[in-house]
């Protein structure tokens, strides 16, 4: 098999590009089909490359601590673009690491474009990809062209299954009143990039948020067609009103908690319930609403916000909205190399293969672009060990448990990368390097720490095993 004949990557999404990256970086050509500008999408507003469409975080960057911070290193250490760029786009969030979306889109397309090995193609595979095309990566995640998508169910014979995505609102920094809104991190917790004071906290009495509650409750919502209406949603990425529908705290322990919060304005009265914004762009001129995704008409989104004190005067760089999501039964149909068992050439990356998140769509990117750089090239792909982030979600897509239900949902959901991916530890850590016995707290976050060290460990074990590079 010639190396001269290309990989064909369809999507040029985190998951898409991460994959184009990783092959080339092996030597290994590619094209890189990405349908926009020619066709576009219910969310996508551009057509660069690796466009961010619903929150501009991409989580805790706590390595120590946290799954997705450990996945975050995971994917440093073996040379990611996306966390490359996303490190060098970076806005203060606290705890988290986000991005300027528009930087982060525009360095992506330059070193996809720029790369000698990476041809982008623009224009939509609307059917199975043609034969010639012996190594191929579906990447297209939540929002698949319907012709391919029916190509992937004929092939499959499964009905994919689905769920809505909500895409929360933009509002411009200078029409926030912080007369009454204060910058403050969550317990003051600092972040890359960030002080300790990143968020904007808009506060909220108990008398205010029982009637936001009320109009959220009442709001015009955006109507589903027929064949949308049983489609169900992620737990991870609900939209507010079906927040409040489960009940009338749940908002208030959820997105919008006061907890570790204290509002310098009136520091004698703590807030029953706050509003959170995020640094949306690098010039601090955008702040998305962090959690609010919704499904409530654009005129309800704007009359119902502006009740928030300190959203009174808001203006909106963009309105919430809502689109469907899709994704594969892939314990069922995928191998551990990310091949479709049914038609091996086809290799499947991102959201589509039912993890969740921009990381984690990443990450199976870079595995996937490295399974089918390692088959052209000869070699035997190596699996990651199942102890480190990469593994466990791996392992997690292609080896999940399956219910056999003839009347409801099957039990492969989508997943952020969590620690109950992971297998337990040999011994959980039950005194401080001191000799003092944890317990509560301290003894959950040895743990944790145990968890990412061994994860690093086994990381670096795997990735000296693998082949050197292939020379270009």
């Amino acid at each position: 098999m010639s190396r001269a004949n290309p990989i064909h990557i369809v999507g040029g999404g985190l998951a898409g590009c991460e994959a184009a990256w990783q092959a080339a970086t092996l030597g290994v050509p590619v094209v890189l089909h990405e349908m926009r500008p020619v066709r576009g999408t219910a969310a996508h507003q551009g057509d660069g490359l690796a466009e961010l469409v619903c929150s501009n975080s991409f989580r805790s960057d706590d390595r120590d601590t946290s799954a997705i911070g450990l996945l975050h290193e995971e994917m440093r250490r073996l040379g990611s673009l996306i966390m490359g760029v996303a490190d060098a786009n970076q806005v203060p969030a606290g705890g988290a690491l986000a991005v300027d979306r528009t930087g982060f889109s525009a360095a992506v397309t330059d070193a996809i474009t720029g790369h000698p090995l990476i041809t982008v193609e623009r224009g939509e595979v609307d059917g199975l990809p043609p034969d010639a095309w012996d190594s191929v990566v579906i990447a297209t995640g939540p929002l698949t062209s319907p012709g391919l998508a029916d190509a992937i169910r004929n092939v499959t014979g499964e009905r994919s299954l689905a769920f809505f995505d909500a895409i929360a609102p933009i509002v411009h920094r200078d029409s926030i009143d912080m007369a009454v809104a204060w910058l403050q991190s969550r317990y003051d917790k600092a972040g890359p990039g960030g002080s300790g004071a990143d968020y904007l906290n808009c506060p909220l009495d108990r008398l205010q948020y029982d009637a936001f509650i009320d109009g959220l409750l009442a709001g015009d919502k955006v109507s589903f067609h027929e064949w949308e209406a049983s489609t169900p949603y992620f737990d991870g990425c609900l939209p507010i009103e079906v927040m409040a529908e489960r009940g009338r705290e749940t908002l208030r322990h959820g997105p919008m908690k006061p907890f570790g919060l204290t509002n310098p304005h009136r520091p004698d009265r703590k807030p029953y319930a706050v509003v959170q914004l995020r640094q949306d762009n690098r010039l601090g001129t955008l702040f998305n609403m962090v959690g609010f995704q919704t499904k409530l008409k654009h005129s309800e989104q704007v009359r119902l916000f502006r009740t928030i004190p300190g959203l009174e005067r808001a203006e909106f760089a963009r309105l919430g909205g809502l689109h469907r999501n899709t994704y594969l039964n892939s314990p069922a149909l995928l191998d551990p190399h990310l091949r479709l068992r049914a038609m091996p050439r086809l290799r499947f990356a991102g959201q589509i293969t039912g993890c969740e998140g921009y990381v984690e769509s990443a990450a199976m990117g870079l595995l996937a672009g490295r399974f089918a750089a390692a088959e052209r090239l000869g070699r035997t792909p190596s699996v990651p060990p199942p102890a480190t982030a990469h593994g466990a979600l791996l392992a997690h897509i292609t080896g999940g448990h399956i219910e056999t239900i003839d009347a409801g949902p099957r039990s492969f959901q989508p997943m952020n990368i969590n620690f109950g991916l992971f297998p337990p530890l040999t011994q959980t850590p039950s005194r401080s390097d001191s000799g003092e016995r944890l317990r509560g707290t301290a003894k959950a976050l040895a743990k944790k720490r145990a968890l990412t060290t061994r994860a690093l460990s086994d990381l670096e074990a795997w990735a000296c095993e693998r082949p050197a590079t292939a020379a270009a």
